[in-house]
């Protein structure tokens, strides 16, 4: 077997790990259909208490969360890369969360101190 060919060997079987199939997109998409209409349909018909929709929204929002990165991000544990790929992408988040919040946390100090 040639470089070339074990090259385009290797390049193959990453490209297949890195990539879903439509099998899991449509999981993914029918995941995400349900977890969005549940809260939904609690916050519209009114039924259950502000608490208990509350706690709804933040859980099934977690799994959501949970969904999309599994199913379209195809982050995942298993492997050595798929670590390296989730520790990159909450590093990732991590920093996005700081630059915002202490962002917000700086406009608003500047505008209190403003009223002064």
């Amino acid at each position: 077997m040639s470089h070339s060919e074990s090259h385009s060997l290797k390049q193959s079987d990453h490209h297949d790990e890195s990539h879903g199939s439509v099998k899991s997109y449509l999981i993914g998409f029918v995941l995400s259909v349900i977890l969005t209409t549940i809260p939904f349909y609690m916050v519209m018909s009114g039924d259950f208490s502000k608490v208990t929709t509350l706690w709804s929204i933040v859980t099934l929002a977690i799994v959501q969360i949970w969904v999309h990165l599994k199913y379209f991000l195809h982050l995942n544990f298993t492997t050595a890369n798929g670590r390296a790929s989730t520790f990159s992408f909450l590093f990732s988040a991590l920093i996005i969360v700081m630059v915002v919040g202490l962002s917000v946390w700086i406009i608003y100090e500047s505008n209190a101190m403003m009223m002064y």
